[in-house]
């Protein structure tokens, strides 16, 4: 993803199905690249169905955050 900042804050919108508690909902990260480990790592796959990120007033979503992920681009250790 060219130009996406890994550095800028990130805030996580959890699917509705996978989220029962308003606090599950939503979740904000300092950055970026933590809310995407997260997001591939951490949450089940499942609750990534419905469920986008966004950074600077743009969404991602999916397929697009698995991209980020696996962009050469991106700053932190990966577990997979």
């Amino acid at each position: 993803m060219e130009n996406f900042n890994f550095g800028a804050r990130a805030e996580l919108f959890a699917s509705r199905r996978y989220a029962k508690t308003n606090q599950a909902q939503y979740r904000r990260f300092s950055t970026a690249a933590e809310a995407v480990r997260f997001v591939i790592e951490d949450l089940p796959v499942a609750a990534r169905a419905g469920s986008y990120l966004e950074v600077n007033e743009q969404r991602f979503e999916g397929a697009t955050i698995r991209a980020l992920y696996d962009d050469v681009a991106f700053p932190l250790e990966r577990a997979n």
